[in-house]
């Protein structure tokens, strides 16, 4: 194998393949990007057995064939490389050497045979449909926050996609959940995307999917079968498992009947709420709100350090209430808000809250209270 590609090339595409490698593995083959040169165009493909990436790119080959080497270290050395810099690749089949040469620099890496390699098994995708990547960018980007870090409950570690009914209809909708906030995100059904089987989409395949998504002209394909889905553009394709497990009936824990509402300028309060959860307790985080007729009052009072309250001026014409939130999810859910208005519906100090962006409601979250 020899090819010719510009530095910058191949660092967009080494980026997200080293990125999916696992940097402690016992399988020393899984450290290594599997590059495959064909044609006019070189592929780098990457897996921990549970996602894939593909990365193809231009390049000018000189002799095809396929090499594995050290994903980390030929990103770091390709990252090194000053900008505008020729590569070229050469592999050395005998030697079992990868030649890097740029300029004036030459690297020699020890390559692993391309055989040993493990290629995803191919799935039969039942639906297949396309979207744009600003449509999925939302659903992921603004549900992901509530993903659940407790393993033994590894149905929550994820972000379960599924098509539901929302208000206008038909929609793709994204949930996640860790028992303590949940999100709900909507966009519209795409079509072909009718009868998709509900997945749950692991959190770190989240995390990669969002390098896709950053282009806003983009249109994403998307793939998903019982055990599989897939996200592809012209240069890119992820293949991810998804979690095996069944994701709890959110629709129990969405209050339907809260009736008292508060609506107060997003930025502000999450700045005040920051401000004031800066003396409570590491462990609890308890911010308090008192909300009486336009005039919200947040305070943190912790016996160890000390005592806070500031006072914000709101839309609220309900009865006197006294609700405690950990100040993390507070702030958190705030910065999903997009437009000026965050609206919180409440019912009790005891009950979840609602929170949505004014009166959009393809966007839902739920917060628990806490006792402060």
């Amino acid at each position: 194998m020899k090819l010719s590609i510009e530095r910058g090339t191949l660092l967009k595409a080494l980026a997200q393949a080293q990125s999916v490698v696992e940097r402690r593995n016992t399988i020393p083959i899984l450290a290594n990007v599997l590059i495959e040169a064909e044609g006019a165009q070189v592929s780098f493909r990457a897996t921990d057995l549970d996602i894939e990436v593909v990365d193809r790119a231009a390049a000018m080959v000189e002799r095809t064939g396929a090499t594995t080497v050290s994903a980390v270290m030929l990103h770091e050395i390709v990252r090194k490389l000053p900008d505008g810099a020729l590569v070229n690749l050469t592999e050395d089949g005998a030697a079992g050497r990868l030649t890097v040469t740029a300029g004036r620099s030459t690297f020699s890496l020890a390559t692993l045979p391309k055989e040993d390699f493990p290629v995803m098994a191919t799935s039969e995708y039942t639906t297949n449909f396309s979207a744009k990547a600003t449509d999925l960018r939302r659903l992921f980007d603004k549900a992901k926050f509530a993903i659940s870090t407790e393993e033994t409950r590894y149905y929550l570690n994820g972000v379960y996609m599924h098509t539901s009914t929302g208000e206008n209809g038909p929609v793709l909708r994204c949930v996640a959940t860790d028992g303590h906030r949940l999100a709900r995100i909507d966009a519209a059904l795409p079509d072909g995307a009718t009868g998709m089987p509900g997945v749950i989409v692991p959190r770190k395949t989240v995390n990669e999917l969002r390098k896709l998504l950053d282009d806003d002209d983009a249109t994403i394909a998307v793939s998903v079968s019982e055990t599989k889905v897939r996200f592809a553009t012209p240069a890119i394709m992820l293949t991810s498992k998804v979690i095996d497990g069944t994701f709890p009936d959110y629709t129990r824990v969405i209050p339907q009947n809260n009736t008292r509402r508060l609506e107060v300028d997003a930025s502000e309060f999450a700045k005040a709420v920051d401000r004031v959860a800066t003396v409570s307790s590491e462990r609890s985080r308890a911010v308090k709100l008192t909300l009486d007729e336009d005039r919200l009052v947040l305070s943190v009072n912790a016996p160890d350090s000390g005592a806070a309250e500031e006072e914000l001026a709101v839309a609220y014409g309900d009865e006197h209430l006294e609700i405690g939130f950990n100040a993390k999810y507070l702030l958190e859910i705030a910065s999903q808000v997009d437009r000026e208005n965050a609206v919180f519906l409440f019912n009790s100090a005891a009950d979840p809250t609602l929170m949505r962006e004014g009166n959009d409601t393809s966007a839902v979250y739920v917060v628990m209270p806490m006792r402060v």
